[in-house]
């Protein structure tokens, strides 16, 4: 999947050892805004990263522009879920709550495992 691929292409923050990513895609007033997420490497480290708003707009702009019709609202946040080693991923809109996903100092270890992949 393209999206999947630019995120990690553009991603700072991780370890080379990564084996799953939880990446929050942020839109506000209906436009990309940035992205926030996590890494998770098999010896428990979970690793705070981001990809480059400028790098990743054009694909970002046309995944949502493949699934919304001209003019029509976009979610406020996108988390895409993906396991490096079964190669499985997830991709879940939130349409409404913009705290749904948002990291804060109260919730920041809770947050990380809520994001962390689980694919059964």
């Amino acid at each position: 999947m393209d999206l999947i691929r630019a995120l990690i292409e553009h991603m700072k923050g991780e370890r080379d050892d990564w084996e799953s990513l939880a990446m929050v895609i942020d839109f506000s007033g209906g436009r990309f805004s940035g992205t926030h997420g996590y890494t998770y490497s098999p010896d428990g480290v979970v690793s705070a990263v981001a990809s480059r708003p400028s790098a990743i707009r054009p694909t970002v702009n046309a995944y949502t522009e493949s699934l919304y019709e001209p003019g029509a609202a976009l979610s406020v946040a996108i988390l895409v879920q993906f396991d490096r080693t079964k190669g499985e991923y997830e991709v879940t809109f939130e349409d409404s709550d913009v705290s749904r996903w948002k990291v804060t100092p109260a919730n920041i270890d809770e947050i990380r495992e809520k994001l962390r992949p689980q694919f059964e």
